[in-house]
């Protein structure tokens, strides 16, 4: 601010000597300007302008947010109140205060049979719907799949127009009916609203809002550059829809996991069949109206999108029902089965298969920003997150304030049903199993030498929000994803030994640094061994929409998400045509068959005509070429 008002006081003085300087030229200075340089307060009015600045910014910033957000959605704003709401029904539990459903006693999936899948509340064991849902069939698949098909050779036609007002259908209802989304998804799963409300709402609709907005731009025709040798020619890519996408998904998101991607498959023109977990097989149902009441407003079948339900059967029945591409979402063990089944079929796959994501602490952080993060990027749906912080590399010089400040923090976390208390932390969706493992993991870490600081047990559905402190990397618990509520901490001495720490496990999906010195935060983030990383913050990268999505090692291959993830969803096809009329390729004689003696030396002299280094060469090799042409076949 000081330098500015320098800038601005030797910018007057520069005018004043101009002015007076030019007096027969321009005659008297401007009055304003003598009134302004005779009162000898530029300083203090330039003081009170940033002052004014400084005292209001929060003001200007947020107005300034707002204008931005209302130019970016003008297209919204302006023509959304002209669409028309869709009309879903929407079911009895999605109301906060329903109860009345039947309990449970000890439920678990099988418990109506192996043909069926048993539906209920994760934490009160209250039947949802019906109390069940089927089973689907390899047969099941298979028609799946064939109505899918059947319905995307008209979506396969349709405009980007059509498909954007298709995607602002679904972010109306969306926006509009966020809290029974969020009921409705804790019932399923056990989360909080706030965690519905982050991890399902918001990164759907900003998903939703970048395709709107960068969809057609990244799937339309590109043109690409010709070398010499093809200088008569016009290359261009297409992204040409696949037909029909296979996605398996898992439980830990219900909403957003199915939304995702129906949002990129269908805008870049596919069918999509959904094989959702056995966990969030009530749910799927309501979702699924959603999408197929958009469907029939912009006059399309409601069978371009389908959902099964099932156990591994019903997946490998989808990787080999004939759907032209694989996405699964889950375990490392799970996805290589779903390779093995797609390679009978020759069936492309995109695997994100989990990660043991960490991030690494320096001492120059910005500590208490550093700690809310970690807190969140570790508790948030009860840490069962894919990119969940599940271990904080904390450098020595803060290790021991960092542990101290987590320690209450985590102890003052609460548990309990979201939709009958205000709670930090849900359930396990996966239930009481999942919670003593997570025990057992726990209590192995302390055996072989971590400290216990916070929660480590196991409650009905619930597992404790945890605090593991002193956790070295030969651990059981620094290497297998928890997939639940325990914040790792592990002490590093320097740079180097938080990034050996970071790549000893066999995961690699997410990653953070935390580090005011950004060079050296660059530094580490350039040596970690990850598919995504994020500096100074955790996991901001999948509200990146423009950014891919996915790790390396056995967290996966490929990538959803963004440009290559909206790509993905399409055959890349390559086309030449030509640039000239009546300029088409022809084969030279030498090169015709039968060939004649000539036929290497010109193409020897093609060669050095086109990629010779120096000129001579290049003159050289064309009239050897004019020579070579001339001769009789």
């Amino acid at each position: 601010g000081h330098y500015f008002i320098a800038i601005k006081q030797r910018n007057i003085t520069r005018m004043s000597k101009f002015f007076k300087g030019s007096s027969g030229f321009l005659g008297k200075a401007p009055k304003w300007w003598t009134n302004m340089v005779s009162a000898k307060e530029t300083y203090h009015v330039v003081d009170s302008v940033l002052s004014f600045f400084q005292n209001h910014k929060v003001i200007i910033i947020t107005a300034s947010i707002t204008l931005y957000v209302l130019w970016k959605t003008k297209d919204l704003v302006f023509f959304g109140p002209m669409r028309k709401s869709l009309k879903v029904d929407v079911p009895l539990e999605a109301d906060i205060n329903y109860s009345g459903g039947e309990v449970l006693d000890d439920p678990n999936l099988k418990m109506f049979g192996d043909d069926k899948i048993a539906t209920y509340d994760k934490i009160t064991f209250e039947k949802l719907g019906s109390g069940s849902a089927n089973v689907f069939s390899d047969d099941d698949v298979k028609n799946a799949v064939k109505r899918a098909r059947a319905a995307q050779q008209s979506w396969g036609k349709t405009s980007f127009d059509t498909r954007r007002k298709f995607l602002q259908l679904i972010q109306d209802y969306v926006t509009e009916h966020q809290k029974e989304i969020c009921v409705i998804a804790s019932r399923e799963t056990g989360k909080t609203l706030v965690d519905g409300g982050f991890g399902e709402v918001l990164t759907t609709c900003e998903k939703i809002a970048w395709t709107l907005e960068h969809g057609e731009n990244v799937l339309k025709t590109e043109k690409r550059p010709t070398g010499m040798i093809m200088m008569h020619k016009v290359a261009r890519v297409e992204y040409v829809p696949l037909g029909v996408l296979g996605c398996i998904i898992p439980w830990n998101y219900p909403f957003h996991n199915m939304f995702g991607q129906v949002i990129s498959s269908l805008f870049a023109g596919n069918g999509l069949v959904v094989k959702v977990s056995e966990y969030s097989s009530w749910s799927c149902d309501f979702f699924l109206q959603i999408v197929r009441a958009a469907l029939e407003n912009v006059g399309q079948s409601p069978d371009l999108v389908q959902v099964v339900t099932g156990y591994g059967a019903t997946g490998a029945s989808l990787c080999n029902s004939g759907v032209d591409k694989i996405v699964f979402i889950g375990s490392p063990a799970v996805g290589k089965l779903v390779m093995r089944q797609a390679a009978d079929t020759f069936t492309p796959v995109v695997l994100e298969l989990g990660g043991k994501d960490a991030s690494i602490v320096c001492e120059d952080c910005d500590f208490s920003k550093v700690v809310n993060l970690a807190l969140r990027g570790t508790f948030q749906n009860c840490g069962q997150n894919c990119i969940g912080l599940e271990r904080l590399i904390v450098h020595a010089g803060i290790y021991d304030k960092m542990v101290s400040v987590l320690e209450a923090k985590v102890n003052a976390l609460s548990q309990g049903n979201p939709l009958r208390e205000n709670v930090d932390c849900g359930a396990m969706t996966m239930g009481a199993a999942s919670a003593k493992h997570l025990e057992a993991m726990v209590a192995k870490a302390v055996q072989s030498g971590a400290r216990l600081l916070a929660g480590g047990k196991q409650n009905g559905p619930f597992f404790q929000p945890t605090l593991l402190v002193d956790v070295t990397s030969d651990m059981e618990i620094a290497q297998e994803e928890t997939f639940g509520p325990i914040m790792t901490v592990m002490k590093a001495n320097d740079d180097d030994h938080a990034v050996e720490i970071a790549n000893g496990c066999n995961y690699g999906l997410g990653s953070s640094v935390f580090s005011l010195n950004y060079a050296r935060a660059e530094n580490i983030t350039h040596r970690l061994v990850t598919g995504m990383c994020n500096i100074n913050d955790y996991g901001v990268n999948y509200l990146c929409q423009s950014l891919p999505f996915g790790g390396v090692k056995i967290s996966g291959f490929d990538r959803f998400a963004g440009v290559e993830g909206l790509r993905g969803c399409c055959l890349t096809r390559s086309i030449t045509t030509d640039k000239f009329y009546g300029i088409r390729t022809d084969i030279p004689p030498p090169l015709q068959y039968p060939l004649s003696g000539s036929g290497f030396a010109f193409c020897e002299s093609l060669v050095n005509l086109f990629y010779s280094r120096t000129l001579m060469q290049r003159i050289t090799a064309m009239f050897s070429l004019a020579k070579i042409g001339s001769e009789k076949k």
